[in-house]
């Protein structure tokens, strides 16, 4: 029997054995030759993504066997850096437990940087030389180029790697991260930039949800299990409640999230991931074009959001705080434009027009500074018809999936209290991960979404139409918080949020009773 991790094991998400063999699962065994070289870009290599997610997660990759044995990292951005520059950069976000130094050491020896511009095409050539030379020395090489850019260089960065730096002994692939676009408008100005140099089949959008254990395992736990079926639609459901919570305010980098507020950081597009999966139809097969189609046909049928049915806030400090953050309102943030009405915080429903879903609010739920960190969706049932319990006593059910922290899927029902006569208090069926999948260390969503890149597999990755409908979701009611300057309402830092954001779900059919704990870890 293998051991069991250490906690240092499952803190640096080490994979191991099984895990690894899970991970590595429909690859075949010829497809990652040993004489082709795979080179994997990293645009902005010294940016903040950069050192604190993208290289550490290379970094696990590398640890843990997972990448093609005839792999280079190669680092490019205008910062004239060593690698030793380079590694001291993002060596402190990496993981290294003890015995691992001299791995670690191997894989710095595996990076290469290259110091350039995004605007000239002469530092193009210069990388793809650099590439050339080493691709010729194998039967194929392979190009991953990852734009960890700000948005306003996308267009000249992705034109200078079509027309200066695509390779021609093997496949190429674009990676953009988030945000695609500001509205709709620039949306599709950009999705359009996009299409005339790459095929859609190239471009890979991530966000990194989508990489998340329990936001992939929706589709498992909705059409592998006939328990859910039956009951995934109107007659049964009463309301839905999809929640990002976070206990960090702007930490000193207000100025970049005053431009897109916490509607276009997290709802448009991570929030929105998790609603298509939980609403969907039953795709035709689990190919990532069927599934997709069906994430587009449900987010069709959607209205757009209005003020009408939106709850907008923005923290304060609270005098009362364990720290600086806890203690410094946004508006007080100096990177912050004075008078700012960026909300930080957002309450708002949705409607579906279809048969399954009519006349269900989907209520999306997201914001900073707030009293947990949590992520996750709750179905609520409706009420028991010809409720026979006595004293009206009984609550309703509800299927929690908690994506982060702390992953855990649990169904809230009644059951009856032992030794009583017919009294009950509300229990759960827990498939909390921590306990049933004890010693299985989970991989970090953006190690899963790398390994689908190298694999050319699309299924985790946003489709250019599915954009262009969230942003049709979104736009209007963006533009009128920007051209009215709608006036957030204001909340404490370490609270629930605007109290107004609990009416709005009283008035949608969610009902909080606040009589139930969950048992589980985090909780």
């Amino acid at each position: 029997m293998a051991a069991l991790p250490t906690e240092e094991e499952k803190d640096a998400h080490v994979l191991k054995g099984a895990e690894q063999d899970k991970l590595l699962e429909g690859i075949p065994k010829d497809e990652w030759e040993k004489d082709s070289l795979y080179s994997l870009i990293i645009l902005g290599a010294s940016g903040d993504l950069a050192k604190k997610k993208i290289y550490p997660t290379l970094w696990s990759l590398y640890r843990d066997n997972l990448l093609p044995s005839n792999t280079i990292f190669v680092g490019y951005a205008r910062s004239k850096l060593s690698i030793a520059d380079l590694r001291k950069l993002f060596e402190p976000n990496c993981k290294i437990i003890e015995g691992q130094e001299a791995q670690f050491d191997a894989f710095i020896k595996q990076n290469v940087y290259i110091a350039g511009s995004y605007d000239k095409e002469e530092d193009f050539k210069k990388l793809h030389d650099e590439l050339d030379e080493r691709e010729s020395k194998v039967k194929a090489g392979h190009r991953v180029f990852y734009l960890s850019l700000p948005p306003f260089v996308f267009d000249t960065a992705t034109q200078h790697i079509r027309e200066n730096c695509w390779g021609t002994r093997g496949w190429n692939r674009v990676v953009l991260e988030k945000p695609f676009g500001h509205d709709l408008e620039s949306s599709r100005k950009l999705s359009s930039h996009l299409k005339k140099l790459f095929s859609e089949e190239e471009i890979y959008r991530i966000d990194h949800y989508l990489g998340k254990e329990l936001v992939q395992n929706l589709l498992t736990l909705r059409f592998a299990n006939r328990i859910f079926s039956p009951a995934w639609n109107n007659h049964h459901v009463a309301s839905v409640l999809i929640s990002f919570k976070e206990p960090i305010g702007t930490q000193g980098r207000g100025g970049y999230f005053d431009e897109y507020g916490i509607i276009r950081d997290i709802i448009q597009n991570h929030l929105m991931q998790i609603f298509c999966l939980a609403a969907m139809e039953k795709p035709v097969s689990l190919d990532a074009e069927d599934i997709r189609d069906e994430k587009v046909r449900v987010l069709r049928r959607i209205a757009p959001a209005t003020i009408e049915n939106s709850v907008l806030g923005q923290y304060l400090g609270n005098p009362n705080g364990k720290n600086e953050d806890e203690k410094t309102g946004y508006l007080e943030d100096p990177t912050v434009p004075k008078g700012s009405v960026t909300p930080t915080f957002a309450a708002l429903v949705l409607k579906i027009d279809n048969e399954r879903w009519e006349g269900v609010p989907w209520i999306l739920r997201a914001g900073k500074a707030l009293n947990e960190r949590k992520a996750e969706i709750r179905v609520q049932f409706k009420n028991p018809d010809g409720d026979i319990m006595p004293g009206n006593a009984t609550k309703r059910d509800e299927l929690v999936i908690r994506f982060q922290p702390n992953e855990a899927i649990y169904l809230k029902m009644m059951t009856k209290t032992p030794n009583s006569h017919f009294g009950m208090e509300e229990t759960e069926l827990d498939l909390t991960y921590s306990k049933r999948y004890e010693g299985v260390v989970l991989a970090e969503a953006y190690q899963l979404l790398f390994l689908e890149i190298l694999r050319g597999r699309q299924i985790h990755f946003v489709r250019n139409d599915e954009l262009e409908q969230t942003w049709r979701i979104f736009t209007p009611l963006l533009h009128q918080i920007e051209n009215e300057k709608i006036k957030p309402i204001d909340y404490e830092f370490g609270s629930r949020g605007p109290r107004e954001a609990d009416k709005l779900l009283a008035e949608n059919n969610f009902v909080y009773t606040g009589t139930y704990k969950w048992p589980g870890p985090g909780k």
